[in-house]
């Protein structure tokens, strides 16, 4: 009589991460999972290369001198008609990318724009991800008379075009800002991150919407409303924690739209204001001379373009990555 024995399954055979954990008798969790994502470590560590290379050289490239009557070759706005249009060079650093039509170092503009572009995307980010999920979570929650305006508000505000809604938000908000004392610069980049925030949660409302109406038929709701259980502790004890995946996966990607729509604007002239650079105003400066047909100054788009397109396509590698590790149906299809 023959038995029937059990296959022992191989670690190194189990593709999925959460499986091979449960093989190990190793525990899973969210943090391994992260660890194992190339796409998260990969994306994710380039990203914090950039963002720490701009951050951190904050304090040289927003300095004008280095010591009284001496100027800092690495301030961004350094101009020097000598210097005007120099090709790179290794030696010294700051001429590593060349400079622009003004003789200003572009390795350290392409820094403070760099500085600038990922902090409106993150601010907009913000703010799409606290106006979206409280929209959606009201919305899908209540439904009814509330749902329906609120929705048909989202879908009036997609029809308008979202450049239109950013210049009027400048027009309004600007000219009140500098009658409270905001300097010209500060008030430029506070309406530029509030107007692309303002504009960026349409999609993230319509999103948690549809996950709180998934949720709120499900058994544990039920049981929460005959418990008694107030709206805002069923709210932050009970779907938050269930919609913590898709909020961080499309917050991550509000983050690359909201730069690259602050890239378009600037490009076209109505973004940050000079002399204060983004990596898309520098890119709208240098178009001219790039492809001029007599002298090229190829390096002055380069720079810009490739930092802004490294940067989105490690955000989206992120996003993606993090789709992946936590979403649930996607961990449980694998199995």
């Amino acid at each position: 009589m023959s038995a029937i024995t059990r296959p022992i399954l191989d670690p190194a055979d189990a593709s999925d991460t959460g499986a091979r954990a449960r093989i190990e008798n190793v525990p899973d969790s969210i943090g391994r999972r992260l660890l194992h994502s190339g796409r998260v470590v990969w994306g994710g560590g380039l990203l914090v290369i950039i963002i720490l290379l701009c951050v951190a050289t904050l304090p040289i490239t927003l300095r004008d001198s280095t010591k009284p009557g001496q100027p800092n070759s690495y301030f961004y706005d350094n101009q020097s008609a000598a210097l005007s249009r120099k090709a790179p060079a290794i030696s010294p650093l700051w001429m590593i990318f060349g400079t622009d039509n003004l003789g200003r170092s572009l390795l350290s503009r392409c820094l403070v724009g760099g500085a600038i572009s990922l902090a409106i995307g993150v601010s907009a980010a913000v703010i799409s991800v606290i106006l979206g999920v409280g929209v959606g979570l009201i919305a899908g929650y209540r439904g009814g008379w509330i749902d329906s305006l609120l929705m048909r508000s989202v879908d009036v505000l997609y029809g308008l075009p979202y450049i239109l809604l950013v210049i009027l938000f400048k027009i309004a908000l600007e000219p009140a800002m500098g009658r409270i004392g905001v300097s010209p610069s500060a008030a430029n980049i506070t309406v530029l991150f509030l107007a692309i925030g303002l504009v960026s949660w349409l999609t993230m409302a319509r999103v948690i919407r549809g996950q709180v109406l998934s949720l709120r038929a499900q058994p544990f709701i039920e049981a929460c409303k005959a418990a008694g259980l107030t709206e805002w502790r069923i709210f932050t004890r009970h779907l938050l924690p269930n919609l913590i995946g898709p909020i961080t996966v499309y917050a991550t990607l509000t983050v690359p739209s909201a730069i690259l729509q602050e890239s378009f604007l600037s490009f076209l002239g109505i973004g940050i204001q000079p002399p204060m650079p983004t990596w898309g105003s520098l890119a709208s400066d240098a178009l001219g001379p790039a492809i001029n047909m007599v002298h090229h100054y190829w390096y002055m788009l380069i720079a810009p373009c490739a930092l802004l397109s490294i940067t989105l396509l490690c955000l989206n590698f992120v996003g993606d990555g993090l789709r992946d590790v936590l979403d649930p149906k996607r961990e449980a299809a694998k199995v």
